[in-house]
């Protein structure tokens, strides 16, 4: 009889421990490849969060797949940036994931927020269509323009030092290329986790002060980096930077918009080698999702040579290796086209 009870007690807790609703753990989903990195990094030793932007795919115009709406059906928790970045999940987060935590880490406090940079060398801030050709403003003072519209957010969301919002009421949305705002992040991530988690808020804990020693070394190895190289004119093709420009003390002369779903014609082709002899770019760097074609034949004629930054992680392998691999790969970038290596 005993032994009776003890096998229906254990069986009893079975029942419950079937019955029980998943842990955050194991419903956690990041949005793209380098927020997915600080939280699998976070979550080391204890989960792996899912992933959904996978590849070169970007966030601006995705269309999520069947598996990615149950993923975000099955969410206990979920990260993104926020909707001024993955457009497309703003509305699923509401119908799909209802039910989960949905945690914007644009609004985590502390990070330095910098406005989309307009006219000039750096052409309308804008995004899934090809923008009309700006001229090249030579009297303007880029970095000083930037500085006026710079602003940091302190622990309560709100501006401090001087700084007023920008006037269009947004932010540059590519904050995670600011390694002291990744830094920031992940404490935040590390308390959302532990918040939904508690029994495995001491591993989040640690991680995090790990990570936080990380960070320290990734940005004095990149400023190492690029001290030889700073000061060099250089033009991206989409104005995707802006914050590791500043961090690391090498602005861009200027950006080109275009949109690499659509190949440029013959005249804007033209206008896009003018500009990059205009403003004298010792390299131009455009990204995974582009054609070399196209920088071939912008190149072509020009003194600059041909690079490419990966401001996602597209050719990296996803993980909790992927962030800081991500900035080593864009400071090496930069460093070999730019010194001629």
């Amino acid at each position: 009889m005993k032994k009776l009870r003890l096998f229906l007690s254990a069986s009893a807790l079975a029942v419950i421990s079937l019955a029980a609703p998943a842990t955050a753990k194991e419903g956690v989903v990041a949005s793209i490849k380098p927020i997915h990195s600080l939280v699998a990094a976070v979550m080391q030793g204890v989960g792996e969060p899912q992933l959904l932007v996978k590849g070169a795919d970007s966030p601006h115009v995705y269309s999520m797949r069947p598996s990615e709406a149950r993923m975000l059906e099955e969410a206990r928790l979920v990260f993104w940036v926020g909707p001024g970045l993955e457009v497309f999940l703003e509305k699923p987060l509401q119908s799909l994931a209802g039910d989960a935590t949905v945690v914007e880490l644009a609004q985590t406090p502390g990070l330095t927020l910098l406005a989309p940079r307009e006219g000039g060398a750096f052409e309308a801030h804008a995004h899934g269509e090809e923008e009309h050709h700006a001229g090249v403003d030579e009297g303007h003072d880029h970095h000083d323009h930037d500085h006026e519209h710079e602003h940091e957010t302190g622990h309560e969301g709100a501006p401090h030092d001087g700084h007023e919002d920008h006037a269009h009421g947004e932010a540059d949305m590519h904050l995670w290329l600011d390694p002291e705002n990744a830094r920031r992040m992940t404490a935040r991530i590390a308390e959302a986790l532990a918040e939904a988690d508690p029994q495995n808020a001491v591993a989040y804990a640690q991680n995090a002060a790990a990570l936080d020693r990380r960070f320290d070394a990734l940005i004095a190895e990149t400023k190492k980096k690029l001290a030889a190289v700073s000061g060099k004119p250089f033009v991206v093709f989409h104005d995707a930077y802006h914050y590791f420009e500043r961090r690391f003390d090498i602005p861009a002369a200027g950006s080109i918009t275009v949109n690499p779903d659509t190949q440029p014609g013959a005249r804007r082709l033209g206008e896009i080698r003018d500009k990059i002899v205009e403003l004298g770019a010792v390299c131009v760097f455009s990204e995974p999702q582009f054609e070399p074609k196209v920088v071939q034949v912008v190149t072509e004629g020009t003194d600059a040579r041909a690079g490419v930054l990966d401001p996602l992680g597209a050719g990296i392998e996803d993980g909790p290796e992927l962030y800081f691999t991500l900035v080593g790969n864009m400071a090496d970038a930069l460093s070999d086209c730019l010194s001629g290596a």
